[in-house]
């Protein structure tokens, strides 16, 4: 089967992997253009980019799939098949209609729940107890296309959003494979996702990473894992940016100020929470941070050198 492959982050990288040791043939790789990164803002290259080259796989990188030059020459690959996974466009129609097997695409949430931009993230922003993968038969809209397959995994206390987008794309590589297995024989029914129950996530910004102490406890919680690693949930102390990398729920009563530090008489079992602060309701017990400039180190360990942050009322 001829594949064209379309991905860009770290979360695709496992697919194309996958399809390339169960040997379907990749015929191209679509990935985003480089982009400025880092402090010295050089070009750098997609994770798929640099895994496709490793592989000696060909590399295209669009600005846009609606352009004339480039519709013609994906036609010219004669795909049977485009996988996409986390691709960062949407396809025209030029594009779905060009494989005799359609465009299959790989989302991280158990659609028609959250399509779009950051499905991992909201799902812990809402506290669900479960997630999963879905892999559904392409259309003209976002994420809105019949289902061939989903796969369910829950949500554990301790999963960020770097955590549980690689679990993600670990079910989603295999669960890949068995779909093009049936589907290219004619033994899957794809099932129209029900509109009803549609809800979507936006992209996420730096903005939203900073923290109102007025929310209570587990909502800061789960933002606190939901922007890990990106944006960081973050505070500042003397003018410079605090991030507040793990973090516990605690259910004490408030008898100071909202987003003051207090020490902790009580943490639960396992729990390595060196201090708390408190919030619209309750305490959250922190056990790592990073200060702006520093490496990430433990709560406690940060304490030993800002012995005046207990006490302190964070903005």
């Amino acid at each position: 089967m001829r594949v064209i492959f379309m991905g860009s982050p770290e979360f695709a990288v496992p697919h194309l992997e996958h399809l390339i040791l169960n040997q379907y043939q990749v015929v191209a790789v679509y990935t985003q253009p480089d982009r400025p990164a880092g402090r010295g803002r050089a070009l750098a290259p997609p994770p798929v980019k640099r895994a496709a080259l490793a592989w000696g796989l060909s590399v295209v990188q669009p600005a846009s799939l609606r352009e004339a030059g480039v519709v013609g020459q994906l036609t010219g690959l004669h795909p049977d098949v485009i996988v996409v996974a986390a691709f960062g466009q949407i396809l025209p129609r030029s594009v779905l209609g060009i494989p005799r097997f359609g465009c299959i695409n790989v989302h991280p949430s158990l659609l028609p729940g959250f399509r779009g931009a950051s499905p991992v993230a909201s799902a812990i922003l809402a506290g669900d107890e479960f997630t999963g993968v879905s892999i559904m038969l392409m259309d003209e809209g976002l994420d809105t296309g019949p289902i061939l397959a989903r796969a369910q995994i829950p949500v554990s206390a301790q999963d960020t959003t770097g955590s549980l987008t690689t679990k993600l794309s670990l079910i989603g590589a295999r669960l890949l494979q068995e779909v093009l297995s049936y589907w290219s024989r004619g033994e899957l029914t794809p099932q129209p996702q029900n509109e009803a129950k549609a809800t979507y996530s936006g992209s996420i910004t730096k903005e939203q990473g900073e923290i109102d102490w007025h929310l209570p406890a587990i909502d800061i919680w789960r933002r606190v894992r939901a922007f890990h690693p990106w944006p960081g949930c973050y505070t500042t102390w003397r003018g410079r940016q605090l991030k507040i990398i793990e973090a516990v729920p605690l259910t004490e009563e408030r008898t100071s100020k909202v987003g003051q530090v207090v020490a902790l008489t009580s943490v639960p079992e396992g729990s390595k929470a060196a201090f708390g602060v408190y919030t619209g309701d309750g305490v959250l017990g922190v056990s790592k941070v990073q200060l702006e400039g520093k490496r990430a180190i433990s709560a406690a360990e940060f304490l030993k050198g800002q012995r005046e942050f207990i006490g302190a009322v964070l903005p």
